[in-house]
């Protein structure tokens, strides 16, 4: 077993430590990383459940939280979509962009779109927050749909209790965009329980979406 003590460690530390403990690891071994808050347990959770890996975790204290992680097999993912069943047959995996749906896909692949404030320009804040109603309900009118939506600083309001932009968010997430909050941001804004359309997220996380996007659209 690994333990790693991230306590009072700020995002994203806790999860690239244990990102690169897990790939120091043998398969089956156990990755035991303690921390502060419950945001820090959302993204290694996420973490664990993005490479298809086994976890849990428990409250010990008032302000500790202990995550265990179950190392798996190098590059493999414990998916629907892993690549066991195409070696086994000798033939090489699709990649997403080659995959086959009976339904066509209204989201454009590798499209991220990135809302930094819950204002749209500068200037007047209420004239800023209509603006940003308006872009986020276009956003669900458009024929070809974000595949991620990610929200940090002033945007993680948009996402959480008393927006009133929560339900073209969940309409954006009813047809498959991936709405993301920056837990960080929540955390600071007291915002950690009022999170109400899609899940939690960390900056390695954001940075790993951005710089792997096609295409960014920002307000």
């Amino acid at each position: 077993m690994m333990k790693l003590d991230e306590r009072g460690k700020q995002c994203p530390l806790p999860v690239i430590d244990a990102k690169k403990a897990l790939e120091a690891c043998a398969p089956g071994e156990i990755v035991e990383v303690t921390v502060d808050n419950e945001i820090a347990v959302q993204n290694l959770s996420k973490l664990a459940s993005h490479k298809g890996l086994a976890s849990r975790f428990e409250k010990v204290g008032d302000r500790e939280f202990v995550v265990s992680i179950e190392a798996g097999e190098k590059n493999v993912a414990k998916t629907g979509n892993s690549a066991d069943g195409a070696s086994a047959a000798g033939q090489a995996e699709p990649s997403s962009e080659d995959e086959v749906s009976c339904q066509p896909d209204s989201r454009r692949r590798g499209m991220v779109a990135v809302i930094s404030s819950n204002q749209m320009g500068q200037g007047d804040e209420a004239l800023g927050k209509l603006l940003m109603k308006g872009f986020v309900y276009a956003l669900t009118q458009q024929d070809v749909l974000p595949e991620t939506v990610l929200l940090y600083n002033s945007g993680a309001f948009l996402s959480c209790e008393g927006s009133e932009n929560l339900e073209d968010l969940k309409n954006l997430e009813a047809q498959g965009t991936e709405i993301l909050t920056c837990g960080t941001c929540l955390n600071h804004y007291g915002l950690g329980d009022k999170l109400k359309v899609g899940s939690v997220t960390n900056m390695y996380d954001i940075v790993e979406r951005m710089t792997g996007a096609k295409l960014l659209v920002r307000p």
